[in-house]
């Protein structure tokens, strides 16, 4: 081992996951009890309408709606779960609780879509009569009510996956409205009553395209994929444009939670004195935190005169990675 006039040093640096899940959990906490308590009672309302008019795509809408009851309910349980305090043994807390609700929630959208379209296969081998008038007052009310739901949910679903899986469902049965009530128009004027599975299956074909990607999106993230809204290699040759960074290694990026990116490197620097780092370390995450909105980072920074798999020890010597070794990690 020779020795070198550099020092080691590990910064972690950026602002808390946490925050911005705590700064608008009371907003998003009130959107989601609005959507419940508005879904719950159109629910009711479909299930009895549907029954009593013979409507499939009533009695799907409103079995939609139970799905949705219980989405919502698990996304409220993850949003306050993903507020708590980190401990020990979950340095993170439950943060990621969200994206596992909006994982579920995709795959139970799309399993009742499938339900659904197989519901209405059956209904094209077999038609059956539907009353018309019940459809088409209950279609309305439900249209109405799942629109001021939707509203509510609409700022918050831009600000979390788990939101926005919640906001989907609600998007979803507002569609579902909409189509049972061109149904009920079309069957009260033509008597076809074809067109009830037909609008069904539709609706299901739509709720299938936003629950696939709603999918996508949560395993993306569980599986700690980079960022979509972000190119990792021009990443990378932005943070070479800093004064003072020689090159870049065991570069990882990926996201947190929702609107919440981490990005961890290895950073080669010249051959200079520890507390002549500071600016290099501000530069990175100023840039990383203006320009592509990564707020939560961890960088070594390493002498270029240590070759790979070395590191630089307080001793200011390259020491085998494998070695045990001591560094200053701040927050």
């Amino acid at each position: 081992m020779s020795e070198h006039d550099h020092d080691h040093k590990h910064e972690h640096e950026g602002t808390s996951p946490r925050e911005p899940l705590h700064n608008n959990f009371a907003r998003n906490r009130k959107a989601l009890l609005i959507a419940i308590g508005i879904t719950g009672v159109i629910m009711v309302l479909e299930f009895v309408g549907g029954y009593l008019s013979n409507s499939l795509a009533l009695m799907s809408d409103a079995g939609h709606m139970l799905t949705d009851i219980m989405s919502l309910f698990l996304s409220l349980f993850a949003l306050k779960l993903a507020t708590r305090t980190p401990s020990s043994t979950r340095t993170y807390g439950f943060y990621r609780m969200e994206i596992l609700a909006a994982l579920i929630n995709g795959t139970t959208l799309i399993l009742l879509s499938v339900y659904i379209i197989y519901e209405a296969y059956t209904r094209f081998i077999t038609p059956q009569m539907v009353e018309s008038k019940t459809m088409l007052l209950v279609a309305a009310i439900g249209l109405v009510a799942n629109g001021i739901a939707a509203w509510a949910m609409m700022r918050s679903s831009k600000e979390s996956l788990n939101l926005r899986g919640a906001y989907l469902h609600i998007l979803g049965d507002a569609l579902s409205s909409v189509g049972v009530i061109v149904g009920g128009i079309i069957i009260y004027f033509f008597q076809w009553y074809l067109v009830d599975p037909i609008i069904s299956v539709a609706i299901s074909v739509v709720i299938l395209r936003g629950a696939f990607t709603l999918v996508k999106d949560s395993a993306n993230i569980l599986l700690d994929a980079v960022p979509e809204h972000v190119d990792l290699d021009e990443v990378q040759s932005s943070l070479k444009t800093i004064a003072g960074v020689k090159g870049l290694h065991h570069v990882h990026l990926w996201t947190l939670a929702s609107g919440i990116h981490s990005l961890s490197a290895h950073v080669l620097v010249d051959d200079i004195q520890m507390s002549d780092t500071g600016h290099i370390i501000q530069d990175i995450n100023r840039l990383l935190d203006e320009k592509y909105r990564i707020s939560h980072t961890t960088i070594q920074l390493e002498c270029e005169n240590c070759s790979e798999g070395f590191y630089c020890n307080m001793d200011k010597v390259c020491v085998a990675v494998s070695q045990p070794h001591s560094h200053e990690h701040s927050h």
